[in-house]
C-alpha cells in the first residue's frame, strides 16, 4: 500500500481548518500545513488535529508556497487540499480503497473537483485537478495564481471527487490583484494565466478588458483547446454585457473551431435564440446540448446540467411557444427525471395537466 502526504497551504483558516483536516486525516499518512500567515487560531488548530506545522511568507505567488510544502512531503504520494476543501465520506471511503490498490509507477491521479451544488446538493459545476502526485518525481507547481502541475507520467484519472464547501467570500480581489503586479513588473502571463487574467477581470466588471484579453489569448494560438473554447463563451458574455449583441453569437460559434460542440456551448446558443423568440432555431440547439456526450476527463469546466436538465427544460417552454403542448409536456418530464423536486419542473407538470386537459 502507497503512503500519502496532505500538503496544505493556509492563512487565517480558523472557521474551515478542522473540518478540512478530520475529512483527510484517515487517509493521510502526514498532515503538512503551511501557513503563510495567518492572525487567526489557523496554527493551533493545525497542531491540535496532529499536523506538522511551518512558516512560509507569503510572496504572491501559490505556486511557490505549494512547493515548499510538497518539498517538506516524505510520503510516496502528495495530496493536496485547499482549507475549504473536504472529503466526503463516500469519496473518503474509496479514496482508500484506492490508496490500497494504487500501483506505485502511476505517477498522478486526476480526481474530480467539485464546486457548485444546485439546492438538493448535486454538483452542477466540475472539472479534473492533478490531486494525488507522485513524490520525489521534480514535478513542481507553476503559475503564480491558479497554479498547475502540468500533467505527465502514467496518469489515471478517477470519479473520487473533493468538495469545495467555501464559507463566506474571502479576498474577491486578491487573484486579480496578483495579476496585476505581475504585468506592473513586467512579467509576461503565459497562454493559461492571460486565460484565467481575462476570467477575473470579467468577474470584476471590467467587460472591455476582459474582451481584450480573451482576444488576445485566442489569437496566440497556443492555449489549451478546453481554454480556447471556454474563452468563447466568456467573451460572448463580455459582448453581452457591454451590449454588443451583434458580436454574442459569432463568439460562440467560434468555439466550433476547436472542437465538437460542448453542451455548454449549445445551451447558450440556445439562450441567444430563445431570447429573440426564435424558438425553432434555439430547439435545434438545445437539442443537440442533450445529445452531447460528457467528457468530464477532458479537463474542462463541466456544467453537468448541461447535458440534460437545462436543454429539457428549455425545450419544454420553446415546444410550448410553438404551440406543440404534447412535445412540450413530454420534455418537462425528461427534465423532471432529472430532477423531480425542481419548482421549474413541478410548476410545468400542473401547467400542462390544465392545458392538455382543455
Amino acid at each position: 500500500m502507497v503512503t500519502i502526504s496532505l500538503c496544505m497551504i493556509v492563512k487565517d483558516e480558523e472557521a474551515v481548518l478542522k473540518r478540512c483536516l478530520e475529512s483527510a486525516k484517515e487517509i493521510a499518512d502526514e498532515m503538512i500545513v503551511v501557513d503563510t500567515g495567518s492572525r487567526d487560531q489557523t496554527r493551533e488548530i493545525a497542531e491540535k488535529e496532529g499536523a506538522r506545522v511551518y512558516q512560509f511568507p507569503w510572496i504572491d505567488d501559490f505556486a511557490a508556497a505549494r512547493n515548499f510544502s510538497f518539498s517538506q512531503a516524505v510520503m510516496d504520494y502528495c495530496l493536496w487540499l485547499d482549507a475549504d476543501d473536504v472529503l466526503l465520506p463516500e469519496d473518503r471511503r474509496r479514496l482508500q480503497k484506492l490508496k490500497e490498490s494504487l500501483e506505485p509507477g502511476v505517477d498522478m491521479v486526476m480526481m474530480k473537483y467539485n464546486t457548485a451544488f444546485d439546492s438538493q446538493g448535486k454538483p452542477i459545476f466540475s472539472y479534473y485537478r492533478e490531486r494525488l502526485i507522485r513524490n520525489f518525481r521534480g514535478y513542481r507547481w507553476m503559475g503564480a495564481v491558479h497554479e498547475v502541475i502540468p500533467p505527465q507520467g502514467k496518469v489515471i484519472h478517477s470519479t473520487i471527487a473533493v468538495t469545495h464547501q467555501k464559507m463566506g467570500k474571502g479576498d474577491p480581489d486578491r487573484n486579480l490583484r496578483i495579476f496585476e503586479k505581475l504585468l506592473r513588473e513586467g512579467k509576461t502571463l503565459d497562454p493559461r494565466q492571460r486565460f484565467y487574467y481575462a476570467r477575473e477581470l470579467f468577474y470584476h466588471e471590467r467587460y472591455e478588458g476582459a474582451a481584450e484579453e480573451l482576444l488576445n489569448f485566442l489569437q496566440s494560438g497556443q492555449g489549451w483547446v478546453e481554454n480556447e473554447i471556454e474563452a468563447c463563451r466568456q467573451l460572448s458574455q463580455c459582448y453581452r454585457k457591454l451590449g454588443r449583441e451583434r458580436e454574442v453569437l459569432p463568439a460562440l460559434l467560434k468555439s466550433l473551431e476547436y472542437d465538437i460542440p460542448r453542451a455548454e456551448v449549445c445551451c447558450d446558443i440556445g439562450f441567444y435564440f430563445m431570447e429573440r423568440e426564435r424558438y425553432r432555431q434555439a430547439a435545434y440547439w438545445y437539442q443537440t446540448a442533450a445529445s452531447c456526450e460528457r467528457e468530464d476527463q477532458s479537463g474542462g469546466f463541466v456544467l453537468p446540467d448541461c447535458y440534460d436538465y437545462i436543454p429539457y427544460l428549455q425545450l419544454c417552454v420553446c415546444y410550448d411557444r410553438m404551440g406543440d403542448y404534447i412535445t412540450a409536456s413530454m420534455y418537462n418530464e425528461k427534465a423532471g427525471k432529472c430532477k423531480p423536486d425542481s419548482e421549474a419542473y413541478l410548476a410545468n407538470k400542473t401547467y400542462f395537466e390544465r392545458r392538455l386537459e382543455l
